[in-house]
């Protein structure tokens, strides 16, 4: 988190603040999206393959089931009773019974399964146990058949059983075991370690002056998810050079609980500033990678960079402020890992704006917001380090460099975690009339000329 505190000031202390960066908002969205080709499909286990988009179709590779089962627990019989018990498995001559449970091998021979409780046993004259029909059996039970789950009812060897293109879901995955696979071809997703960086930075407990408490590590993970990545494990460093070296060299860091696998985007917080403690550009030069996006002319979240490296890795550099980095996230970040998931450019949406933004040249703004009577208004607390205003915030308002006026269409888009944002109200039906033609006594009060401006109602 370090060399950034000046971010939102505009002016690094002893230098003039500067007055073009090399992207516009939009011209970082796509510059984004643009570089990125979709990482091709390939084979997953099922227990990863959850919320993947299938690219082969799931076959049986055997009939389901794949042998004659009982459905209950009972006796496999052959004929009609009574009938002379035998040992489990035994190949069934006609008047013999043998003990079975519910899934088990219906034996050779076997014509329907009795249940138990329509099973009784009795003696024959000679006082030999032979098994009956009885308790709750119904005239004809067992009928041939009963009973019996039979090979290949539910699917035959070969039947197309899930078609490609589907977001595979928990009830998928367990018809693909069943159908015996343990790996699914799936539309490639690119894997996501965290670089999380700063010597000041703690993760448990109340922080001291100096310290901070750690807000990536705990959103982070999800909000990769959520955007179409895979969390793959992050790494703590402090803020030296040979640290940031060392963690941006190795394709397969050491991290616990992290898939055995190559990144295919590294994210880092921190240290995209141009103090002497900021070594991200340095370590990506030494590298031999080159940067596509260096820093966008948008507040929150100007240093943002994205660079790439000879081995094909992205490395998305974040702010070190949390709103900053969120920001960044959204602009550089979620067009990323589309492009690479195979997905579109994530959507922005007009808003009707509830209050006047004054132009600010030569900078777009993001903004979080909320909904209050179909407009969007500015939410409060939200400064580049504080989390409170997006915590409670419905979207985030791209204010372009000249400003809104009152009521003006923005452009908006939605957080990875929250509901969609909603498009131009459509005109309200017609009212169904009163029953008997009766009119309502006082007529409506007619509407406002222009557009209402809610904001007063923030206090």
């Amino acid at each position: 988190m370090t060399g950034e505190s000046q971010e939102e000031t505009g002016k690094p202390e002893g230098q003039e603040a500067p007055h073009h960066l090399a992207h516009t908002w939009e011209e970082a969205r796509q510059a984004a999206f643009d570089a990125a080709t979709p990482i091709p499909a390939g084979p997953v286990a099922l227990e990863l393959a959850l919320g993947r988009r299938l690219d082969q179709d799931i076959v049986a590779l055997q009939d389901m089931p794949h042998y004659a089962s009982s459905a209950m627990d009972g006796w496999a019989v052959n004929g009609t009773d009574p009938w002379i018990p035998v040992e489990p498995g035994t190949r069934l001559a006609p008047h013999q019974a043998s003990p079975i449970v519910t899934g088990g091998l219906v034996p050779p021979g076997a014509k329907a399964v009795l249940r138990s409780e329509s099973a009784v046993m009795e003696k024959d004259d000679d006082g030999l146990p032979v098994l009956a029909a009885g308790g709750t059996a119904r005239p004809g039970e067992p009928r041939n058949g009963q009973h019996i789950r039979k090979a290949g009812e539910e699917a035959r060897e070969g039947d197309i059983l899930v078609k490609a293109g589907v977001e595979l879901n928990p009830a998928h995955l367990a018809l693909a075991a069943l159908a015996g696979h343990d790996e699914l071809r799936v539309q490639g997703k690119p894997l996501v370690r965290l670089l999380l960086t700063g010597s000041e930075v703690v993760a448990h407990g109340l922080p001291v002056p100096g310290q901070v408490r750690d807000t990536f590590g705990p959103q982070l993970p999800a909000v990769v998810t959520m955007l179409g990545g895979i969390a793959g494990g992050q790494q703590k460093i402090g803020d030296s050079y040979p640290e940031w070296l060392a963690a941006l060299e190795d394709v397969v860091p050491e991290v616990p609980g992290a898939p055995d696998l190559p990144a295919d985007v590294v994210i880092t917080t921190g240290g995209t500033g141009r103090s002497g403690t900021d070594h991200l550009r340095r370590a990506v030069a030494e590298l031999g990678g080159r940067l596509i996006i260096d820093g966008v002319a948008m507040r929150p979240g100007h240093p943002a960079v994205l660079a790439e490296l000879p081995d094909g890795r992205f490395v998305l550099g974040l702010p070190g402020n949390p709103l900053a980095a969120m920001m960044a996230l959204s602009t550089v970040g979620a067009p990323l890992l589309a492009a690479l998931g195979h997905g579109p450019m994530p959507a922005v949406q007009d808003v009707p704006c509830g209050t006047v933004i004054d132009p600010e040249p030569g900078r777009t703004r993001l903004m979080p917001f909320s909904l209050l009577y179909g407009m969007a208004s500015p939410a409060q607390h939200t400064g580049p380090g504080m989390m409170r205003g997006l915590a409670s915030a419905d979207g985030v308002m791209v204010v372009p460099p000249h400003g809104v006026q009152l009521g003006e269409a923005v452009p908006a888009f939605a957080l990875p975690w929250s509901a969609p944002i909603p498009g131009p109200a459509e005109a309200p039906a017609k009212a169904k009339p009163r029953s008997g033609g009766r009119t309502a006594r006082t007529a409506a009060k007619p509407a406002p000329d222009g557009p209402v401006d809610w904001s007063a109602l923030l206090g």
